[in-house]
């Protein structure tokens, strides 16, 4: 096997677990083990928040400069790693090549170049009169992160967290560890101190449900689905924790009648489609005015047909497979479900694309004559389909868009920016992004409603790791 990591990262060194447990990681595009993990038990987590705290007291005392110059060496180092990451990636859960050297690896990066540009100018301290605020680091904080953009997330939540003076214990998902694993290599090299960061493998179960319990843990930060993320708050609470949580989406994409068709519909099946569809922001829901939904469905089949999939070693590649059996079923569930209703099936289905015999490969799927009440309307799929959805005005696509428990992201196409903008400012999401604009790592990630609460990048992703403390007639008063 060509990953092991049967040692966790605890207070600066690798060391064994308490109790041997070890646990295969499946290549999800051959279905053969790809490395093996140990996995951790309430001992393990016991020491992994024993070494964040005891470094907490001397990290929180360092200096913006010192952190930043910290993240600057780690940003020198990931760089010498950056190909061994995105191969890692790619192994792991399936990204292919092309998307795990590119995005998938590279948004390391922008998070750190970000946060390093962000410290240049952050005030950790503010005089109001004769009073003083002061942000301080929240503590010792519980980082779980999921499979999907493995990279992404755990670079959201360490290097705000490093750069507020935090300390910390990084649980990521048992199906992408290796990743994880050569950053924790990538942040010992660059000289992190002892304790301040601390890596273990587990389940949600056992390591995550210890850690959120754990009453010398300070901060939760968690991303993954709405229902983890709601145990993880209510076990949270017994110990009034800070509970930072990215949850699930089902973004919709509207498209006004006076948008770049041709241009919009690619784009969006495109997206819906990369990373297999296992993104939380994927534009899953779109929103076509009636008159015009057999020209979409046009648009988006000829897209569709265009996507390769297959090896994620290809170059070639555009489309990988999904991270798991139980994802690969689930799936195709939903396919199932979508037919079953009565959805109009307009590329893909059920089963594995044709020649694919091995692999949790799904066929990237199009339905349209979606109705917001059906199943595949209303729960986030994880998987590369997309549900299109006619609106007979404009009132009636923002009430549909409005209509989801998620309010995570949301697209709006239209030649007439200001018309976009209009309709954008109606909808309940934590991100707009209008006529497919690029993203910005300085802009805040993260949603309303049951898709969490707090935000990740750039500034506001280290706000959420500082407690203000004020502190009344620390000047001089007149």
């Amino acid at each position: 096997m060509a990953y092991e990591y049967r040692k966790f990262y605890i207070d600066g060194r690798w060391v064994d677990p308490a109790e041997p447990k070890e646990f295969t990681v499946i290549n999800p595009a051959t279905e053969a083990p790809a490395g093996v993990i140990s996995m951790a038990s309430a001992k393990d987590v016991d020491r992994a928040v024993a070494a964040a705290r005891g470094a907490f007291e001397s990290y929180a005392q360092t200096s913006r400069e010192e952190r930043r110059a910290l993240l600057e060496k780690i940003l020198a180092v990931y760089k010498k790693r950056y190909r061994d990451i995105a191969s890692a990636i790619r192994d792991e859960m399936g990204a292919p090549i092309s998307l795990a050297q590119g995005s998938q690896a590279g948004i390391g990066i922008g998070h750190l170049a970000a946060m390093i540009d962000v410290l240049k100018t952050f005030a950790f301290e503010e005089r109001r009169g004769a009073n003083r605020l002061t942000l301080e680091p929240v503590g010792v904080c519980a980082l779980i992160t999921p499979w999907n953009w493995p990279m992404n997330q755990v670079a959201a939540k360490v290097v705000p967290a490093l750069a507020a003076g935090c300390t910390m214990v990084l649980k990521p998902s048992e199906c992408s560890p290796f990743s994880a694993a050569i950053w924790a290599e990538v942040l010992h090299d660059a000289g992190v101190p002892p304790g301040v960061f601390n890596l273990i493998n587990g389940t949600g179960p056992e390591a995550g449900a210890a850690l959120a319990a754990h009453e010398d843990v300070d901060m939760v930060s968690f991303t993954g689905s709405t229902r983890a993320g709601t145990e993880v708050a209510r076990i949270a609470a017994a110990t009034v924790k800070r509970v930072h949580q990215e949850l699930g989406g089902k973004s919709p994409n509207v498209l006004l009648g006076d948008a770049d068709f041709e241009k919009a519909v690619k784009a969006c099946v495109e997206h819906v489609f990369e990373n297999s569809g296992q993104s939380c922001n994927a534009p899953t829901r779109l929103l076509v005015p009636a008159d015009r939904l057999a020209e979409v469905e046009a648009l988006a089949r000829k897209t569709a047909e265009s996507v390769l999939v297959g090896d994620p070693k290809s170059e070639k590649t555009a489309v990988g497979p999904v991270v798991s059996r139980i994802q690969f079923e689930r799936v195709q569930g939903y396919i199932s479900a979508g037919i079953q209703e009565g959805a109009k099936l307009v590329a893909g289905g059920e089963g594995r694309p044709a020649g694919l015999e091995k692999g949790y490969f799904v066929r990237p799927t199009i339905f349209s004559g979606v109705r917001n009440d059906m199943t595949i309307a209303r729960e986030e799929i994880f998987g590369p389909v997309l549900a299109i959805l006619p609106y007979r005005d404009e009132d009636e696509a923002i009430r549909i868009a409005n209509d989801t428990p998620y309010g995570l992201h949301a697209y709006v196409w239209s030649r007439d920016l200001a018309h976009a903008n209009r309709i954008g400012r109606k909808i309940r999401a934590g991100r707009i992004t209008i006529n497919g604009a690029p993203g910005d790592m300085n802009i805040p990630f993260g949603g309303f409603k049951r898709s969490g609460n707090g935000r990740e990048w750039g500034e506001y992703g280290l706000r959420d790791f500082l407690e203000v403390k004020a502190v009344i007639g620390a000047e001089a008063q007149g």
